[in-house]
């Protein structure tokens, strides 16, 4: 076994995951990547690795059902979960399914392993305004969709609007701080 650290990137964007594998590989570590939840099972299954970033929304999978698949593969694997998507409840359920941190896209090298624990010289940074109005119904949003299982009609009525404008509110990208 060699003493190189090995990734596994499960992201359905070939650009992002290609360009992550490529700066892991320049920084001496060697990195397979897996466009969906099967191939990033499979792989699991087949080699050992010691770190993994994983994308929340794989094409129609999730990726909380990935974190779930590698630790029961490999238990002491250290997982990062990126998304485009973010929102404090699926932060809460991806650390409690085991991923070590929760990094909003896009993120950088630097902050990934800084994330994993790797690059210690890596601080985490803490935002020096308090989120937006519209930041924070989005979380709103994403904590009662969350309670309510992800069905849209179920979480319409209880945050008292239409469903086909919490839908609309949904596919938008979440409001940037």
């Amino acid at each position: 076994m060699s003493d190189v650290a090995n990734f596994l990137i499960v992201d359905d964007d070939p650009v992002f995951s290609g360009t992550l594998q490529r700066s892991l590989a320049r920084r001496g570590y060697r990195a397979d990547t897996a466009h969906s939840a099967a191939v990033a099972n499979q792989n699991a299954q087949e080699r050992p690795y010691q770190y993994a970033v994983v994308d929340l929304k794989i094409a129609n999978d999730s990726g909380l059902d990935v974190i779930e698949a590698l630790i029961k593969h490999q238990p002491n694997i250290v997982m990062i979960v990126l998304t485009g998507y973010s929102s404090i409840a699926t932060a809460v359920q991806a650390i409690k399914l085991g991923a070590k941190n929760y990094l909003c896209k896009p993120a950088d090298t630097d902050e990934i392993l800084g994330a994993l624990g790797i690059n210690e010289t890596s601080e985490p940074s803490i935002p020096e305004r308090p989120p937006s109005v519209d930041r924070l119904a989005w979380e709103h949003i994403q904590k009662v969709l969350q309670e309510n299982d992800g069905n849209i009609s179920a979480t319409a009525r209880s945050l008292g609007m239409h469903r086909r404008t919490l839908q609309r509110k949904l596919t938008k990208r979440p409001v940037k701080d």
